[in-house]
């Protein structure tokens, strides 16, 4: 079964994760195909806009794939690190994104909302960054770029507590564009791409760089950010605590903070 599926839909690609059973968690093969895509769609004039779903109406994206880290397996392609996770979240491209998020999309799959340019969201859907209910940090862009798309003192809230927020409070805080029926996101999604695909597309892509500070490939203004983000993570990854937070869930009870 192939982990993303990819489709052409007039001058929109979509992109869809397609592990529900692992309620669509990255590792390695949807890093690559999903940032192949992503590369596909920003080289092809004929594409416009770029939609990214997932499988299944239980989840968005449930973040990295746990056990495939168990395993000791890699999570970014070689020789492709500069894409981030996913093959998305660094991975800056002119055609504009939307995410059409169908169910939970907490951590990892809240940082590809959050990477996203639009957002369309089922009813059903939940965000957050519970990153720091098991000793981690939102590592995928979450702890700089929620400050920056929603009020600063609820994004410090979201990251410091890890509580998720429901799909009509996304919309209000300004995480979301559009709030639809389930069966009807991805839909809504392709409606919206389309309404963008209508226009000028040198004209949309110019707009979106512009607007993204996205120059040669690269978003200067987070590069600073990005730094500190891996310096901290690599930090955190070497804390007891982090190896705790794991373990406390896998045996079911609350975890025991040392600090250290």
């Amino acid at each position: 079964m192939t982990a993303v599926l990819v489709e052409r839909r007039g001058h929109v690609l979509l992109a869809t994760l397609n592990r529900p059973d692992a309620r669509n968690a990255i590792n390695l093969e949807v890093a690559e195909l999903l940032g192949d895509a992503l590369d596909e769609a920003d080289r092809d004039p004929e594409i416009r806009a770029f939609v990214l779903t997932g499988a299944g109406d239980k989840a968005f994206c449930a973040g990295a794939d746990l056990k495939a880290l168990a395993r000791g397996e890699r999570l970014i392609p070689e020789g492709r690190a500069a894409w981030g996770f996913a093959g998305y979240v660094a991975h800056p491209v002119s055609v504009p994104t939307i995410a059409a998020v169908n169910g939970f999309a907490l951590g990892g799959g809240t940082e590809l909302a959050l990477a996203s340019d639009l957002v369309v969201a089922a009813e059903t859907a939940r965000f957050g960054l519970p990153e720091v209910k098991r000793g981690l940090i939102a590592a995928a862009g979450g702890v700089f770029r929620m400050p920056a798309q929603v009020p600063p003192k609820i994004a410090m809230e979201l990251m410091l507590t890890g509580e998720p927020i429901d799909a009509p409070t996304a919309q209000r805080l300004g995480l979301v564009n559009r709030v639809v029926a389930a069966d009807k996101v991805v839909d809504e999604a392709l409606a919206l791409a389309d309404r963008i695909a209508a226009n000028a597309p040198l004209a949309v892509q110019a707009s979106k760089r512009i607007a993204r500070g996205i120059r040669d490939g690269q978003v200067a203004a987070e590069e600073a950010a990005w730094a500190q983000n891996d310096a901290e993570t690599a930090a955190i990854l070497r804390s007891e605590d982090a190896a705790e937070g794991p373990r406390a869930f896998a045996e079911k009870r609350a975890p025991i903070w040392r600090a250290r």
